[in-house]
């Protein structure tokens, strides 16, 4: 085919300079890594970095612990509760924690509010109980139904 044969050289260039690309990327990564390693001490951003992160998984836990007891408590007007419990608890680990919450609670905002269909009004309830757990001095309490099991 004739199309085939004009543009077969064209794909063969794009794919060298996709690959040419991506060895630069890896290269200044490399880089980058390497002059990091040699600066770092033992207070470095390395292990900020890493705390962070810890602290992001830990909350990302939290975060589906709350989801897990709310599906299993199964318990009417239970939401906005385990809303601001996981977000509690996930922030509580640090600025790491904190920030898995806000991220796992918006998206799950979004996908509530665009998929689910639960409307505008429910997704804004949610997402006051998901900033009222991320806030120290905010009770939580206030969104426990009063007859929810202690375990919870």
């Amino acid at each position: 085919n004739f199309v085939t044969l004009m543009f077969r050289p064209a794909r063969r260039l794009q794919g060298a300079l996709e690959l040419v690309g991506l060895f630069k990327m890896r290269l200044v990564l490399c880089v980058v890594c390497a002059v990091l390693a040699v600066t770092a001490d033992d207070d470095s951003i390395f292990d900020e970095g890493l705390e962070f992160v810890e602290q992001a998984f830990e909350g990302a836990g939290d975060m589906w612990r709350a989801y897990s007891d709310m599906r299993e408590a199964n318990w009417k007007d239970s939401d906005k509760y385990f809303h601001a419990l996981g977000n509690r608890e996930a922030t509580q680990r640090g600025p790491g924690g904190e920030w898995a919450a806000e991220v796992i609670s918006d998206a799950r905002e979004m996908w509530q509010s665009d998929v689910s269909g639960r409307g505008a009004e429910d997704t804004a309830a949610d997402q006051e109980a998901n900033r009222c757990g991320r806030t120290a001095d905010c009770d939580i309490n206030k969104y426990r139904p009063e007859d929810l099991p202690d375990e919870y």
